[in-house]
């Protein structure tokens, strides 16, 4: 029989989960409230310019975020117009807000006590700790939808944010509304005996060696567990069951939510995609632990950690 699946309600250990933020949904829809947090000097700002977040990093072992009080800011003109910011919740019972800088050339004299610079994201990701992870995942997925939902997808008439930043009304028909879009996307690792399925995708080119789970996006009117069936056959060309779902992971890449699972087949022989699948190997764990001429995924990707979870089994 399948292992049992682990606790779903387990995040603690997952990247970009377990955000430390109190969302606060039911404050969004009260606009004065929001309005007084905006002229707060302790309100906290998440700054994000063109894909880029306040970071500093004193060692090159660690890294944390920085999010700089209101009163700190030197504010740019026109910052209160509710197109450049999104209410997220509250912080150790401060208010919070992403602050989108993406219009500006240079951002940094914005935060003149600032001891960060403006960098990416993911490969500074495992020197951050996991609640700082967490606060830029959301906030970069705020902010991605804001900036490609500005317009209606139903007329094409500007939006108008509403609900400090969680909705997008239509200017031209108020009954046109838009909200946070995140793609679920598959990932399986596929499992037959003692051994697991890990292929190198052709998107990250010849020289990558990297070896992961495969994936793929659900598609309108299917379950998870289906997409897991119809990604593997596509892919690989072999059929799977006892699908059981493992964990989830939020993926700020630009917005995604990873489904991960577990999925089983006596089928040995591998028929790939070219367009989709470079390289796919059956591996035991010995192959994994001491890995040669392949590389894993990175430790903060649920690829990663479904491998682990499969490598302490034994």
């Amino acid at each position: 029989m399948p292992p049992a699946s682990p606790d779903p309600g387990r995040t603690g250990d997952i990247f970009y989960a377990g955000s430390p933020i109190d969302r606060a949904a039911q404050d969004r829809t009260e606009p004065d409230r929001i309005a007084r947090y905006l002229t707060d000097g302790d309100t906290l700002l998440v700054p994000c310019w063109r894909g880029l977040h306040l970071i500093v990093q004193e060692r090159d072992d660690t890294a944390r975020i920085e999010l700089p009080r209101l009163r700190t800011l030197r504010p740019p003109p026109g910052w209160r117009d509710p197109a450049h910011w999104t209410f997220l919740g509250y912080l150790e019972a401060r208010p919070l807000f992403a602050l989108d800088l993406g219009r500006l050339e240079q951002p940094h004299a914005l935060f003149p006590e600032a001891r960060g610079t403006f960098r990416e994201l993911r490969p500074l990701a495992g020197l951050l700790p996991p609640g700082d992870a967490a606060i830029l995942a959301q906030a970069r997925g705020m902010v991605h939808w804001r900036a490609r939902s500005r317009f209606c997808g139903v007329c094409g008439a500007p939006n108008q944010p509403d609900q400090a930043g969680h909705r997008q009304v239509c200017t031209a028909d108020p009954t046109h509304l838009h909200f946070p879009r995140t793609d679920p996307v598959v990932i399986m690792l596929v499992r037959r005996g003692a051994r697991v399925l890990l292929a190198r995708g052709t998107r990250f080119g010849p020289e990558s060696r990297m070896f992961s789970a495969l994936a793929g996006f659900v598609e309108p009117g299917e379950t998870p567990e289906e997409a897991v069936a119809r990604e593997v056959w596509e892919e690989v060309g072999i059929r799977v069951d006892a699908i059981r779902y493992h964990s989830a992971q939020p993926w700020p890449f630009p917005g995604a939510l990873m489904l991960g699972f577990t999925a089983f087949t006596e089928d040995e022989t591998l028929r790939l995609d070219p367009q989709e699948i470079a390289e796919a190997r059956w591996l035991s764990r010995d192959d994994v632990r001491n890995p040669a001429g392949f590389t894993l995924p990175a430790p903060t990707t649920i690829a990663r950690r479904m491998i682990e979870d499969w490598l302490n089994e034994a």
